[in-house]
């Protein structure tokens, strides 16, 4: 299976290895392998390469780092949120995700970036695999598939794939493993089913999912600042979308 394009957003919590995933894909050295320059969620780095006659592009997105959220956060959020969908938007939209996970255990903020990515953002339109990292202590990386398979999909994580991986540069046979297991993923994915939707009402999708994960009290007034301040929304629109959120002080 290929085509000539796939647009991929890679997402999970800061320093999960996404930025190794990326040079696993690309096989070679296209992202700096450190951690998240900015670890707002939402916040998202774009990376274009081609391999063979496939161009691929990636948004290196951060995820959750806690099940919730505190006010700044999210106003942060909101920002980063915007630009993300402008970016998809223009791109034509998404045909992967790929969830970056330790391998270690399930935790509740796994399962909120799951919700978050696969659930809202992308409507369950998307096809998501799993991308496990930090195995190099395994013997053979993809037994951590075989003993967790079921535990994955106990909490309700579905997903179209996956691939066991290293990105500890001194182990050369598991690199090249690694990036056999990726390259194996990707070749299963083309760009037929590209899920885009109108910019705005996918803006406010997924601010509202952002809103509910606030542990305090956010402003209507607030959101409406930063739209129109930070997100740079003539006052008409960025009222309109404010209007659309669900806040008790909203005029």
């Amino acid at each position: 299976m290929s085509s000539t394009s796939l647009n991929i957003i890679l997402f999970g919590e800061t320093g999960v290895g996404k930025s190794s995933v990326i040079n696993l894909i690309a096989g070679g050295s296209v992202a700096e392998v450190s951690p998240d320059a900015d670890g707002c969620t939402m916040n998202s780095t774009d990376y274009q390469f081609m391999i063979g006659s496939r161009k691929i592009t990636i948004w290196d997105t951060v995820g959750l780092e806690e099940p919730q959220m505190g006010v700044n956060g999210y106003y942060a959020a909101i920002v980063k949120a915007y630009g993300l969908i402008q970016k998809l938007s223009r791109a034509g939209g998404v045909d992967l995700l790929l969830f970056c996970i330790r391998g270690n255990r399930i935790t509740a903020t796994t399962q909120s970036n799951y919700r978050l990515f696969y659930e809202v953002l992308c409507d369950k339109q998307v096809p998501i695999a799993l991308i496990i990292t930090h195995l190099e202590r395994e013997h053979r990386m993809e037994d951590w598939w075989v003993r967790n398979e079921e535990n994955i999909l106990k909490y309700g994580i579905k997903c179209a794939g996956h691939a066991c991986v290293t990105g500890v540069t001194n182990r050369e046979e598991k690199v090249r493993q690694s990036r056999d297991a990726i390259s194996s993923l990707l070749s299963q994915h083309d760009n037929r089913g590209r899920f885009t939707m109108p910019s705005e009402p996918w803006f406010i999708r997924l601010l509202e999912h952002l809103a509910s994960l606030v542990s305090g009290n956010s402003s209507g007034k607030d959101v409406l600042r930063i739209l129109t301040k930070r997100c740079g929304l003539d006052e008409e629109t960025a009222q309109r979308l404010a209007a659309q959120l669900r806040y008790g002080d909203r005029q």
